[in-house]
């Protein structure tokens, strides 16, 4: 029994010393947070606009823009209106007018021929008939501010400064839920103007020039466009534009048009969506 024992421990000393160490895996690098893809866009027409209208909501309905702008208390030409604007020409005449030492117009939405409006931080809105712009109602908000509105067509989507987007049910607006908007894991608050494009809310990010894609199922965002260059245009030509605010999409000619805050200019633009 001694001398197994003995050779067994010689084998095992044997088998270990010849034993290589396995050599260690190859460390995984740490992850490079992702990258929003860009979206690349081209001019392919020019319209007038006014250069009083400081920009809150923007959308084409039976053919024509339909503008909402906000009335800051240092600009004094500044008026809270909806009006509406050929979208040939330019030409602009005021349906709605706001008490502007009262209310801050916001974003705007039509669902079923019904005029939505948002207002700054009254955390009330407006419906009108789309048609006639005739005052039918009004609507309350949970949302400290009121900023930017669409509709996936049955909803109307609303933001309202932060990362979070509310879905109102039309007529009385109630909120029946809510996605929070995050880019890259982190949210993204500052959201704006919006604009429902095949399936994805476009919303223009405050203080920039950026328009985000938004993929309204996840809340994250899966494209990015800076529109910079189309800011310095306005501001050569004017030179008190402010940052651009306005996404307006036609579906029956699938054209989008952007504009800002006292742009001169209403650009159409083509890029893959």
């Amino acid at each position: 029994m001694m001398k197994n024992s003995w050779l067994l421990v010689g084998l095992l000393c044997i088998s270990i010393l010849s034993c290589k160490p396995e050599p260690k895996p190859e460390e995984k690098p740490v992850d490079v947070p992702p990258t929003t893809p860009v979206i690349n866009f081209n001019v392919s027409g020019i319209i007038p606009h006014s250069t009083t209208y400081f920009t809150e909501g923007f959308l084409v309905y039976n053919g024509t823009f339909l503008e909402s702008t906000g009335s800051p208390e240092e600009i004094k030409i500044a008026e809270s209106l909806i009006a509406t604007v050929d979208m040939s020409s330019g030409k602009t005449e005021e349906k709605i007018r706001l008490d502007k030492t009262k209310y801050f117009g916001e974003g705007i939405v039509v669902i079923n021929d019904k005029l939505y409006q948002l207002t700054y931080q009254n955390r009330i809105g407006f419906i009108y008939n789309a048609k006639t712009f005739k005052k039918e109602g009004e609507f309350a908000f949970n949302s400290k501010e009121g900023w930017g509105m669409t509709t996936d067509g049955k909803h109307a989507i609303m933001s309202d400064g932060t990362s979070k987007l509310t879905y109102l049910l039309p007529p009385d607006m109630k909120a029946v839920k809510s996605i929070d908007v995050t880019e890259n894991g982190y949210g993204l608050g500052n959201l704006n103007e919006l604009e429902w494009i095949k399936g994805y809310i476009y919303a223009n990010i405050w203080q920039s020039n950026l328009i985000v894609k938004i993929d309204p199922s996840t809340g994250k965002v899966v494209g990015k466009m800076d529109l910079t260059s189309l800011k310095n245009e306005a501001n050569a030509t004017f030179q008190y534009s402010e940052v651009m605010n306005g996404i307006a999409y036609d579906s029956v000619s699938n054209k989008v048009y952007v504009t800002g805050k006292f742009w001169p200019n209403i650009y159409r633009i083509e890029f893959e969506r």
